[in-house]
């Protein structure tokens, strides 16, 4: 019984690790991106405002550096040269007690203005 157990091992040992482990799986969400003062990053889609970054905090999405610089594109700036512009990411998310997050950016592709001007689905963004 024991050489049974021991032969099943190497078998169920990769099973057991991996139902402890609870990867979350990206996902795509579309809106405004805004980046209304040095270091606030927020989106805003369908279901609400997802904050990227806040000023003077080390809670910053890991990839923002995948947004890029989004005044290349159609942007509105609004204070200065810090704005908005509409686009869709590929993000993980979390959602708790104090609001939600985006905590990794794996790709972002900038749209039209009007693109998001014109879905019913999200706020004005000003």
């Amino acid at each position: 019984m024991r050489r049974i157990a021991l032969a099943l091992l190497p078998l169920l040992l990769p099973l057991s690790l991996a139902a402890g482990v609870a990867e979350a799986a990206p996902e795509t969400r579309c809106g405004w991106v805004v980046n209304p003062t040095p270091g606030n990053w927020w989106l805003t889609d369908r279901d609400g405002d997802w904050i990227l970054a806040t000023q003077g905090s080390d809670a910053e999405a890991l990839g923002m550096e995948n947004i890029g610089d989004i005044s290349a594109g159609d942007y509105k700036a609004v204070n200065g040269p810090y704005g908005y512009a509409c686009g869709c990411m590929k993000v993980e998310t979390e959602v708790s007690g104090e609001g939600r997050r985006i905590t990794v950016v794996y790709s972002f592709k900038q749209g039209k203005l009007a693109q998001c001007a014109r879905d019913k689905t999200l706020p004005p963004v000003e």
